[in-house]
């Protein structure tokens, strides 16, 4: 989904700001949170990794923007143990003596036909494409890329496909590819710098470049 999660290569959003000799928690209730995902995931079994990005992916524009690392970690777990049926929201907001803002409906997603891919259809130096995509769903492509051609720098086994994986859908894997991108072909400015990028990929997300 195009969702304002999608933050790469936007500019005004000042400089990162980096805390010496940072906590892994500054509160005892993220390490919670923290717990709490670790164990619906692989304990529970209540939901999957994809599953998890994407209620974070679904949370309002100004909560997700306002929101510190795990109190978005918080609203994941929460809404999607809310989903499942694990606990009610209004147990939650009784819990917490107050409202408690889940991420917004997962949007209706299905299937396009595509197979798993067992062999890689691209090799190390191949130029592609970006297919320019804005899925509905969970993606994990992301828009800075999109549309742009690079150069594939490696090629891994098939692994699951996530955009199926969050919503539920047949499984299905895929090789992704490590993808070298120009930085003055992502951002125009930054002609003459001579950086690059590089982007994992999977095969869906990538067409041969003409």
């Amino acid at each position: 989904m195009d969702g304002i999660h999608d933050l790469g290569g936007m500019g005004g959003f000042s400089r990162v700001s980096v805390e010496d000799d940072e906590p892994t928690f500054h509160h005892p209730w993220e390490a919670l949170a923290f717990s709490l995902n670790l164990l619906s995931i692989s304990a529970l079994r209540a939901y999957n990794v994809d599953e998890y990005r994407h209620s974070i992916e679904r949370m309002a524009p100004a909560h997700y923007l306002n929101a510190s690392y795990y109190e978005r970690t918080l609203t994941g777990v929460a809404t999607l143990l809310v989903e499942k049926e694990v606990v009610s929201h209004e147990r939650l907001e009784e819990l917490a003596r107050g409202t408690f803002p889940l991420a917004q409906p997962v949007a209706s997603v299905t299937a396009d036909g595509r197979k798993s891919a067992e062999y890689a259809l691209f090799e190390i130096g191949d130029r592609v494409r970006v297919r320019t995509i804005h899925p509905r769903g969970h993606t994990r492509v992301p828009r800075y890329v999109r549309g742009v051609c690079g150069e594939v720098l490696h090629v891994t086994r098939p692994v699951s496909f996530p955009d199926a994986a969050a919503h539920g859908l047949p499984f299905r894997r895929e090789p992704t590819y490590h993808v070298l991108f120009e930085a003055k072909d992502l951002w125009p400015e930054d002609e003459g710098s001579g950086e690059t990028v590089v982007v994992d990929l999977w095969e869906t997300y990538l067409e041969a470049a003409q």
